[in-house]
């Protein structure tokens, strides 16, 4: 063998000792436990993000914990729970709750949009469509569920999308008729619905388009001018407002319409920052947690912009821009 072709294979052993060095540090740096409140929308894709983060990282032992986003919110400034990561279905949440005593940062990640999901089971089911959907859901023998403005957003996002279609349809009126409706149905987040639903308990449900997806449920596609989904209808959304608790006990929160996004942050008290990172990076690197989401119905949003850019950590900032 010539001495050339002996240094090249020499230098490829070194490189793959080298990485397999490294390989093995970082499984070894990489311990833990790991607590992550989200939304309860990401209930499923973040189950399968983490199974494929602890192939990589064994040594690390992950607590999802589900909850509507502003109860994991509450969980970390009221209850002092401990929590490594949080992500909510509404980065505003993350502003409006945490930052800045909580957490310092905030990154956009993921969008969805409101549809009306149902089963063969359903009554009407063989009816609804785009059209019809308000004037279904407000007969006596339909019963149909939302979740709880106050602690989860998609609770206060029906909300809007019932006002947004009374201005639509240009229908004054409904939007209190549906409200008043079937509130004995009401629950803490929208994936508490669904064992309603199976029931045949009721029939339809306020829910994001990747939870029915990723249910196997049908779900009626709802107009872009009321599903909260499109980016370029800010201006439309914004009619449409909903109050609901704020910060302090008393206190109010006007919420106003807008497209659905999703936030995540890493609270000021985690106790495995280092470990917190890691795991937010996986769960926004394209070639791992963000191939899941969209796999599962969840479009991604990055780079977007975040107003607390300068804060977020330096291995991280390739997922946000700063605002111009």
């Amino acid at each position: 063998m010539r001495l050339g072709s002996t240094m090249k294979l020499i230098s490829a052993v070194c490189i793959v000792a080298m990485a397999c060095t490294v390989a093995t540090a970082d499984q070894k740096a990489l311990t833990g436990k790991l607590a992550v409140f989200h939304a309860g929308s990401l209930a499923v894709p973040f189950k399968q993000i983490s199974a494929e983060f602890r192939k990589r990282h064994p040594k690390v032992k992950i607590q999802l914990e589900a909850a509507g986003s502003r109860t994991c919110a509450r969980k970390i400034s009221e209850l002092k729970r401990r929590c490594d990561v949080m992500a909510s279905a509404d980065y505003t949440v993350i502003d409006q709750l945490l930052v800045p005593r909580f957490a310092e940062w905030n990154i956009k990640f993921a969008a969805n949009e409101m549809t009306i999901v149902y089963h063969n089971g359903s009554r009407r089911a063989d009816e609804i469509t785009a059209a019809n959907w308000q004037d279904i859901l407000l007969d006596k023998r339909v019963a149909f569920g939302r979740s709880d403005p106050n602690a989860d957003p998609c609770g206060y996002r029906a909300v809007l999308t019932m006002k947004l279609t009374q201005l639509h349809a240009g229908r004054p009126g409904l939007a209190d008729a549906l409200l008043t409706k079937d509130a004995r149905y009401i629950r803490p987040k929208e994936t508490d619905l669904l064992a309603l639903l199976e029931s045949n308990t009721i029939d339809y449900i306020f829910l994001y388009r990747s939870v029915a997806q990723q249910h196997g449920l049908k779900f009626l596609t709802l107009p872009d001018a009321v599903n909260l989904k499109s980016a370029d209808l800010c201006n439309v959304y914004a009619k449409a407002t909903v109050d609901i608790s704020g910060k302090t006990p008393g206190s109010v929160i006007t919420k106003r319409g807008a497209p659905m996004v999703y936030g995540i942050t890493i609270p000021k008290s985690s106790e495995n920052p280092a470990v917190a990172e890691a795991f937010v990076a996986f769960i926004l690197e394209k070639k791992h947690g963000r191939q899941i989401m969209e796999a599962l119905g969840q479009p991604s949003v990055i780079p977007s912009t975040s107003s607390t850019y300068a804060r977020i950590p330096e291995g991280l900032k390739r997922f946000a821009r700063a605002v111009e």
